[in-house]
């Protein structure tokens, strides 16, 4: 048996997942698992003469996670910003005709191939900023084909580049044109022909729905997460976004992993979460770019014990933002989250909020899943926003950046 390469990282600061370690930390990978992590002065002769030094002084914290995107899709609508400048609602837009369809109808006449292109420079900021787990929605394609397309879209983009990818069928993302009078019987095809074929390729670590006015009902999400559960996906849902309809609340009672945007969450949401064990993911790209005023409920999560996630909601309307950093720093400065609480964020309650406890910490036995950050304190990287601070990226024990 051979016996996994050691390396060793030295006089690290270290944030965890949970919390700030300011005393000279030293960090021991063995092949693709953290072996060990102690304070500097307990670091042997032994365990330097067997491993390979790689690093010495900065911050390390786990990889980020980026537990809400929606990275894969065609076109672009910086018509729309403009028309927001002008004074059109979110809402307005969405009904004549412009937001989420907009972006179905260049997503539906692209090919595999150009889904991919267009997607790998989004990808790619990710991973420069630190980001070594990352969720891929669909929900842009609307028709089985599409949405499938989409997912095997977002499973080759994990194949190809050093990140793991979690997959998301969106299909509850909007009505579709060809739907329009009859939602319900879009709601017949998600539960029983999308879920199913999506299951039988292997495409779905999960599925979402968009429970909103200007999409889903409470009772027609409960039916795509029944269909769900028959095939044993778990769910998430995007709640509470732009008015407070309850689906949170549904959401919990199915045992979600998370509830994302929840703005408009009440005291009965944030109970229905915490006694379900749901993440909160909020979602401040999307708050900045819309110029929402609403914000979401963070002390009564933080008194709760709502684990509180935080994202880019990477996409092409509400929230084109593709540095996780930045993100960071829009959940201090809009919602009020302390640094550390931001960082937990984006590190071991993002894991959570995609079903994968084990990642976004530093711990032994963890997966070897890390960065190196040229700054001084964990709070730095919540602080300021200013890129190329990341000097090493570590992923299953691989350095793939510095």
């Amino acid at each position: 048996m051979t016996t996994p390469h050691r390396q060793v990282w030295r006089d690290m600061t270290l944030f965890d997942g949970h919390r700030t370690m300011t005393e000279p930390m030293a960090v021991v990978i063995a092949g693709s698992t953290i072996e060990a992590i102690y304070p500097e002065a307990e670091l042997d002769a032994r365990t330097l003469d067997e491993a390979s030094e790689q690093g010495r002084g900065g911050v390390m914290t786990p990889g980020l996670i980026d537990c809400h995107t929606h990275l894969v899709f065609g076109g672009q609508r910086a018509g729309e910003f403009e028309m927001r400048l002008e004074g059109a609602s979110y809402t307005e837009i969405a009904n004549a005709g412009g937001g989420i369809l907009s972006t179905v109808y260049a997503t539906r006449a692209a090919s595999e191939n150009e889904l991919f292109e267009r997607a790998t420079p989004r990808l790619q900021a990710l991973i420069d900023d630190g980001v070594t787990t990352v969720e891929i929605k669909s929900g842009y394609g609307l028709t089985v084909a599409d949405e499938l397309k989409m997912l095997r879209v977002a499973r080759h983009l994990g194949q190809r580049f050093p990140i793991h990818v979690t997959t998301t069928l969106l299909g509850a993302h909007a009505i579709p044109p060809e739907y329009k009078n009859d939602s319900d019987a879009y709601i017949d095809l998600i539960c029983q022909q999308m879920i199913p074929a999506a299951v039988a390729e292997g495409l779905a670590d999960a599925v979402d729905v968009f429970c909103e006015t200007i999409a889903f009902s409470v009772a027609q999400c409960e039916r795509v997460f029944e269909a769900a559960a028959a095939h044993g996906l778990p769910i998430k849902a995007h709640a509470e976004q732009l008015s407070n309809l309850g689906g949170t609340a549904a959401a919990a009672r199915f045992g979600a992993l998370s509830a994302d945007h929840i703005e408009y969450l009440d005291a009965t949401g944030v109970a229905a979460l915490r006694d379900a064990g749901s993440a909160a993911v909020l979602l401040p790209g999307a708050f900045y770019t819309l110029a929402e005023t609403q914000k979401p409920p963070v002390e009564t999560l933080r008194q709760a014990g709502v684990p509180m996630s935080l994202a880019t909601d990477a996409n092409p309307g509400s929230s084109p933002l593709f540095m996780p950093t930045l993100m960071l720093n829009l959940g201090c400065t809009l919602f009020r989250l302390t640094p550390q609480e931001a960082l937990a964020g984006m590190t071991s309650n993002a894991a959570g909020a995609l079903g994968h406890p084990e990642l976004g910490q530093l711990a032994a036995g963890a997966p070897a899943d890390l960065c190196v950050w040229n700054v001084e304190t964990p709070a730095e990287l919540a602080y300021a926003v200013q890129p190329n601070r990341l000097h090493q990226r570590v992923i299953a024990g691989e350095i793939t950046h510095g």
